[in-house]
């Protein structure tokens, strides 16, 4: 197996892992790319935050080859996949920053981009850095621009709905893992066992925690799509709404 194969390979396996957990996948990064055109055309310069091995840029430079992605993470490991997977493609730009340290936006190669977007990562941040980040996230988009928000966002109104779409979910991932599908601690442990990656795994282990041991506290986390538009008209942004949802994940924009 070729070193370029083994990051595809790697990027593939991330896909389906995330997929075991939210099959809707790919539907969420159709219509955020559908908004990214219809707010900045199709040569955007996109932030790609906390962009873990890079599934969303991957996707956005297949639809839109004219375009060009800065991704920024703390993860080792998971940058280590990205750098391999996009290793020779000048339209990528990979940068180690903390979203919480408040100089982090010193770190773009940018000043300003025409979209941020990120999918399934803002939720492992508590409700006041969070909205702390939105703000800055504002502050890093020109005008016009649009930052486009996937993740574990609910709406709590319908119990008895989310409780019937969760039960069904849940079968289906019984049934996926009956048949082999990896979960996010079966991932990590073969990142780990990956000469390629067992030194980036050991110091993203030090750095954020061990993924295949018991769940960390969750802390102050918002939960509800209300939140998420709430705060973000807080921190400025003109204009902010939900453009797509399953009974457990939305996408939100918002309008500098």
């Amino acid at each position: 197996m070729t070193e370029t194969t083994t990051w595809q390979a790697w990027q593939d396996s991330w896909d389906r892992q995330q997929e075991w957990y939210m099959p809707d996948r790919e539907e969420r990064f159709r219509v955020m790319l559908d908004m990214v055109e219809a707010v900045a055309g199709p040569e955007p310069a996109v932030l790609d935050l906390a962009c873990g091995t890079g599934s969303i840029t991957d996707r956005l430079l297949k639809r839109f080859p004219g375009a060009r992605s800065t991704g920024v993470d703390i993860d080792p490991a998971l940058l280590t996949i990205a750098r391999g997977h996009f290793a020779g493609d000048d339209r990528v730009e990979l940068v180690t920053a903390d979203l919480t340290d408040p100089a982090w936006t010193d770190a773009l190669p940018h000043r300003t981009y025409d979209a941020v977007v990120t999918a399934t990562a803002l939720h492992w941040l508590d409700a006041e850095p969070l909205r702390v980040l939105y703000g800055q996230l504002r502050g890093v988009l020109r005008d016009g621009g649009v930052f486009l928000n996937a993740d574990h966002m609910n709406d709590d109104s319908a119990p008895r709905l989310n409780a019937a779409a969760l039960k069904l979910h849940a079968a289906r991932q019984e049934a996926a893992r009956a048949g082999g599908a990896q979960d996010w601690r079966d991932w990590w442990s073969a990142v780990a066992d990956d000469p390629a990656l067992a030194e980036p795994a050991r110091r993203r282990f030090e750095l954020l925690g061990d993924p295949r041991g018991p769940a960390r506290p969750q802390g102050d986390r918002p939960t509800t799509t209300r939140w998420h538009l709430d705060a973000l008209r807080e921190q400025g942004f003109a204009e902010a709404r939900q453009v797509w949802c399953s009974h457990q994940d939305a996408l939100v924009a918002a309008l500098r």
